[in-house]
């Protein structure tokens, strides 16, 4: 494949902090990358560096001559005036210069101006090439997948899940060469999510994508690229493959500083024993020690957040939603809905965007009033809720403050006690960057930030609005670890179809117009059991489609006091159906004799019992059809 990206020793700092150096890598047309990295590694930096939106100190980046280039940034603007329809069509790309461009022509054409007619068919031809003539209608149908039907609102009106929904249409819409993404599946619900997922996968652009989204990046990547310690590492698989060439790489590296530390044992017996006097003499071998030394002083710091915080007591009473309705204007959420939640149940709520789920939480927490029904809570409920919106942090703040606002000391259980700083360290913030100021976190900090927040509350119900969002996959296995381990209850709102699949036991779904399915199980059992449903409905509607057919074929035939007659063609089938269906009654058995028990070899009794099923579905087909021609006779 050719290659449309080639980068080389690329590397960027931030003051002192070096995210990465000398990194190399390149995209060949078509092809499907993951960038993984930990929080504040420097993912979103590098994307926007190849976009062209960031600086950097060395390296270079090489794109192919007219490669076209899209990138969904996580934080997309346009002109807040503009409607949804007006900022598409006004995006910067070639399809929508070619259009405007195309308009000018024809409008001078119009008015009798001259217009240069070579570049008038290169226009004329481009717009074939770029399919510019159908954009308005992919920007409806894309539109119309990610749920944004209003077309005339006004981009100011949007939310910032359907701000971040029209920047990544505007994206999919000029099907770039190369598409650069930044956490796409944010604020897309899980149908959306589905939908991007079979969009790529079948699409030939070339890809380069940040996702905390585990089975997406299974299905859609074919590559991964890892940021690990400042260095780039390549592996040629999905995100299995990638676990896989991952543990590999760390038992060899673990091995290899193994056999360094042996070596730094020696070297260091003996440079202690070596005397003065033959210093020059071993010089080289005292050279070698250095780098063996940096060698052995290195750490696989595969550091995990361990979240083993106590839970405070929780009685056998929790809560009770009691006949609970919720209405906006004509727009059901909730409809007289009843639900006695048990102790240590862990529940997961799924749905389209816009059903009501973080509404339903905002209810069970206080914030939102129901128009009608109760929140009956139990008197030991200890709720720690972690919102979409985010703990509201004072920018100029340092991190160790924001803790320390809260508790100077985090009790573990057992009489163990944490100071805010420990407490910190176990959700990776090391003591450098607790003395941070809030405003220099990267995303994904701040989300982690909050959620220790929430966590060393010691809370026994955790209430979680979309918790994996800007979280990294290192992150993101250890909450859901924790979660599973919790000796509390939690009810979770998430699209991440991997974190729902470990950590809850039965789902809500939120299907709209107040309907609530309460089904037992995780996320992929519940979307297997939706999909047979909608099968099932489908067969329903085709055996209706050809039963109103026949009714109506039979409606407009002539009624007929006389039968018909058998045609020569269907006497001949009839006399021919006679004979075939006595040879396979024969047949059949011939082999009922054999299966009874005169045979014995394994294969040959697989082969009859095939043949047997065959010839029942034959008998059966046949006799049917002589039925139809005997009523001839």
């Amino acid at each position: 494949m050719a290659s449309c990206l080639q980068v080389e020793n690329l590397t960027k700092s931030f003051g002192d902090k070096c995210l990465f150096e000398n990194i190399s890598f390149g995209i060949a047309d078509g092809q499907r990358i993951a960038l993984i990295a930990k929080n504040g590694a420097g993912k979103t930096t590098l994307l926007s560096i190849l976009a062209g939106e960031e600086d950097y100190q060395t390296g270079t980046i090489s794109f192919r001559r007219d490669l076209r280039v899209g990138y969904l940034r996580q934080d997309p603007s346009f002109n807040p005036e503009l409607s949804v329809i007006d900022a598409c069509l006004s995006t910067d790309n070639e399809a929508t210069a070619l259009i405007r461009e195309y308009e000018e022509l024809t409008e001078l054409i119009a008015t009798g101006k001259h217009v240069d007619a070579n570049r008038y068919e290169q226009v004329l031809a481009r717009m074939d090439e770029l399919k510019a003539w159908e954009y308005e209608t992919r920007i409806k149908q894309i539109l119309g997948k990610l749920k944004i039907l209003n077309l005339e609102q006004k981009i100011k009106e949007l939310s910032g899940g359907q701000l971040k929904r029209v920047a990544l249409a505007n994206v999919l819409i000029a099907e770039p060469d190369l598409i650069i993404l930044d956490e796409p599946t944010n604020h897309l619900d899980l149908e959306m999510v589905e939908w991007l997922e079979n969009f790529l996968s079948n699409s030939k652009m070339a890809l380069l994508m940040v996702t905390h989204d585990r089975y997406f990046l299974d299905r859609v990547c074919s590559d991964i690229l890892e940021i690990d310690h400042e260095k780039m590492f390549v592996y040629r698989g999905n995100y299995s493959y990638y676990l896989e060439k991952y543990q590999e790489r760390v038992e060899n590296f673990n091995s290899e500083l193994e056999r360094a530390n042996n070596l730094y044992r020696k070297e260091l017996d003996w440079m202690r024993r070596q005397p003065q006097a033959r210093a020059t003499k071993a010089k080289s071998r005292v050279d070698a020690f250095a780098d063996i030394e940096a060698r052995a002083k290195q750490r696989r710091e595969n550091k995990q957040v361990e979240l083993e915080v106590k839970a405070a007591y929780l009685g056998s009473k929790i809560f009770e939603a009691q006949y609970v309705s919720k209405s906006y204007g004509d727009f059901k959420l909730l409809d007289n809905f009843y639900y006695n939640f048990s102790r240590y149940e862990k529940l997961g709520i799924v749905g389209k965007n816009g059903t009501g789920k973080s509404t339903f939480l905002k209810m069970l927490m206080g914030i939102v009033k129901p128009d009608s029904g109760t929140f009956d809570i139990g008197e030991t409920v200890a709720f720690g809720y972690y919102s979409q919106d985010g703990l509201q942090f004072d920018e100029q703040m340092k991190v160790i403050d924001v803790v320390r606002d809260i508790a100077e000391e985090i009790s573990l259980g057992n009489g163990k006690k944490l100071s805010a700083s420990q407490f910190l360290q176990l959700f990776l913030f090391a003591p450098e960057v607790q003395y941070n100021f809030v405003y220099k976190l990267s995303g994904g900090e701040r989300r982690r930030l909050y959620l220790c927040t929430v966590l060393m509350r010691n809370p026994n119900f955790l209430v979680l609005d979309e918790p994996t969002n800007d979280l990294d996959i290192a992150t993101l296995n250890v909450l859901e670890e924790y979660l599973i381990g919790f000796r509390g209850c939690v009810i979770v709102v998430s699209h991440d179809r991997f974190f729902m699949d470990k950590v809850v036991d039965h789902i809500l779904a939120f299907e709209g117009n107040g309907k609530i399915k309460d089904y037992p199980g995780n996320y992929t059992d519940y979307r297997d059991w939706k999909q047979l449903q909608i099968e099932q409905e489908q067969e329903d509607n085709e055996r209706e489609k050809v039963k109103n057919k026949v009714e109506k074929t039979t409606k407009d035939q002539p009624v007929s006091s006389k039968p018909r007659k058998m045609s020569f063609k269907e006497k001949t089938e009839f006399e021919k159906l006679e004979k075939e269906i006595a040879g396979l009654e024969a047949e059949k058995i011939q082999i009922e004799t054999q299966l009874s028990g005169t045979e014995t070899d394994a294969e040959k009794i697989r082969q009859l019992s095939e043949r047997m099923g065959q010839l029942m579905e034959l008998v059966d087909q046949k006799t049917m059809r002589w039925l139809e021609l005997s009523e001839m006779v």
